[in-house]
C-alpha cells in the first residue's frame, strides 16, 4: 500500500495537547519544499531540497532523507538521488504528452509530478514538480521591516510590547508566510504583517518569511531575530 505524504507539524514528545501555530518556528515541521527550478521542459532537471524547523534548533536547508513519485506512476522512474541530491529529470516530450493522456489534461497543460519526501522519519510532506514548461523560483525583493529595508540585514533588532511592521512585494496569486521563534506574529498570510514581542514571549530566535507562486516556485528568507 503506497504510504500517503502530507505535511506534519510536530509538536515535542509529550506535548500531544499543544496546538503549533502556523507561524511558529520553534516546532519540529517542514517549513517549505523547494524544487530548482519548480517546472521544467522535456530532458532537464529539479533538485529538491526543503527549510526545516526543530525545536530549539536554528532552521536549516536540507536535502529529503528519502522520496517517491506519488503521482503518475508511470513517471517514477523520473526521481534518482544522484550526488547527495533527490533530483527529477524530465523525460521526453513523448513521455510528458502520455502522462497528460493518463491524468485526462489538456494537450499542452504541464503535467503535474507528486513527489513525497521524507525527514526525519517522521516529517513528511508532497512536492509538485511541473514538467513540459520552464519556470524559475521567485526572487524575494521590496522587503522591509520596521520601516526599514530587510534585503541587506543580517540580524533583525526589535523592541518589545511594540507593533513591528514587516512586508514583501508580491505578485497577484502568491501566497506568503510569515514565521517567527521571536514573539507573536500576526497576519502571518499576508503580504504585510506584524510582529510584537509580549513579557511572557521568547525574546530571541528567528525570523523568516516564505512565498509560494502559481507556477509552483517557492522562495525563503531567514533572519536571527532578538527583542530589547
Amino acid at each position: 500500500m503506497k504510504r500517503a505524504f502530507v505535511v506534519l507539524a510536530l509538536s515535542a514528545v509529550g506535548c500531544a495537547d499543544e496546538v503549533a501555530q502556523p507561524w511558529d518556528l520553534e516546532h519540529d515541521r517542514i517549513v517549505a519544499v523547494r524544487a530548482t527550478p519548480p517546472s521544467i521542459p522535456a530532458g532537464e532537471r529539479s533538485e529538491l531540497d526543503a527549510l526545516i524547523a526543530l525545536e530549539g534548533a536554528s532552521t536549516s536547508v536540507q536535502v529529503p532523507e528519502a522520496a517517491t513519485v506519488v503521482s503518475p506512476a508511470s513517471l517514477a522512474n523520473t526521481l534518482s538521488f544522484d550526488g547527495g541530491k533527490w533530483v527529477v529529470t524530465a523525460p521526453d516530450d513523448a513521455a510528458i504528452a502520455a502522462a497528460r493522456v493518463e491524468l485526462a489534461l489538456e494537450a499542452d497543460a504541464p503535467v503535474p509530478l507528486q513527489v513525497g519526501v521524507q525527514y526525519g522519519g517522521e516529517l513528511l510532506a508532497t512536492k509538485t514538480v511541473w514538467l513540459g514548461r520552464a519556470a524559475t523560483n521567485p526572487s524575494l525583493t521590496a522587503m522591509t521591516i520596521d520601516g526599514g529595508s530587510a534585503e541587506t540585514q543580517a540580524e533583525v533588532v526589535v523592541g518589545t510590547l511594540v507593533d513591528v511592521p514587516m512586508s514583501v512585494a508580491v505578485a497577484d496569486g502568491d501566497e506568503v508566510n510569515w514565521l517567527t521563534s521571536c514573539g507573536t506574529m500576526h497576519d502571518y498570510d499576508l503580504p504585510e504583517a506584524y510582529l510584537r514581542v509580549e513579557h511572557d514571549d521568547p525574546t530571541e530566535g528567528e525570523l523568516a518569511v516564505v512565498i509560494r507562486d502559481k507556477n509552483g516556485g517557492v522562495a525563503w528568507r531567514v533572519w536571527p531575530i532578538h527583542a530589547e
